[in-house]
């Protein structure tokens, strides 16, 4: 009954020129020639910060090559897409991947929690940081998009040239399994994506999007454990999507839900449903919410 909604979402997401992107397992028991214990993954794709209209989708499938992405996002004419270090991305053709400082900064400040004295931990978080601080700062100011590439143009490519200058100069000297070792090498083999940031202003620094929108259907999991079908596993990423979905357009889902199997049961049109739909009743929304 969801499935033409979901649809529907998934047109208005790849109709957008900036995504999110991630991954995260899932048990299937019932997959046709697998073992029950056979990892699966849900993926979650998300519109960005700068978006028409918010969309977070989930998509069941029995593996993580770089094929289902590619599968999923047939047709998307976008240009950027976020994602975390995953070599599986590098299948999508004509896409600028845009890499997580996040993961970046989390490595180093890993570092530096198992051993507080260490200087290269420290100065490595410190540069990511001040990054992170310049877009803060920014976003306090409310500056335009056009304003926030030449700040990023002016300040932080500096930044980013001082911290690959210091990354170049200190990787003969560490162990590469130490863990400042692993975090230097993963940033200098994530250089060109990490660096997209400075390409447009409306690449974000971090995945975060993705990520958060990862932690539900997590959290679910923690209680169901697993999908018994993969009928089962499809239909918790349809409903996952249209309840996330309505929450990032601030509706209230159990009543946003009510009104779109009413809209079903009655054959309206997919149009007069979505979650920005201007035919939706006020009693769907939040309070407060316009």
């Amino acid at each position: 009954m969801l499935r033409p909604l979901y649809t529907g979402l998934k047109e208005s997401l790849l109709g957008e020129e900036v995504l999110h992107a991630d991954e995260t397992t899932l048990e299937v028991l019932r997959e046709p020639g697998r073992p029950a214990p056979s990892k699966s993954y849900m993926w979650i794709y998300r519109t960005s910060r700068y978006c028409s209209h918010p969309v977070i989708l989930y998509d069941y499938t029995e593996g993580r090559s770089g094929d289902y992405a590619r599968r999923f996002l047939k047709g998307w004419k976008g240009n950027y897409l976020h994602c975390d270090g995953y070599s599986g991305y590098g299948k999508l053709e004509d896409v600028t991947l845009c890499g997580c400082l996040v993961h970046a900064k989390r490595k180093f400040h890993e570092a530096l929690s198992v051993s507080p004295e260490n200087k290269m931990a420290e100065k490595g978080e410190n540069y990511i940081q001040k990054l992170f601080t310049i877009e803060k700062q920014a976003d306090k100011k409310g500056i335009s998009l056009e304003e926030r590439y030449r700040l990023r143009q002016d300040v932080s490519k500096k930044v980013m040239e001082e911290f690959y200058g210091w990354l170049t100069e200190i990787y003969p000297k560490i162990l590469p399994k130490s863990l400042v070792g692993k975090d230097v090498t993963y940033a200098i083999n994530q250089k060109e994506h990490l660096c997209s940031f400075l390409k447009d202003a409306r690449i974000q620094l971090s995945n975060n999007l993705a990520e958060q929108s990862v932690k539900p259907f997590v959290l679910g999991r923690k209680n169901w454990l697993f999908s018994n079908t993969p009928n089962g596993a499809d239909a918790s990423a349809i409903i996952y999507s249209v309840i996330q979905t309505a929450v990032a357009n601030d509706l209230n889902p159990q009543k946003y839900l009510e009104y779109v199997f009413d809209c079903i049961k009655e054959e309206r049109n997919i149009s007069e449903y979505l979650p920005w739909s201007d035919e939706l009743p006020e009693k769907v929304k939040r309070p407060g919410k316009d």
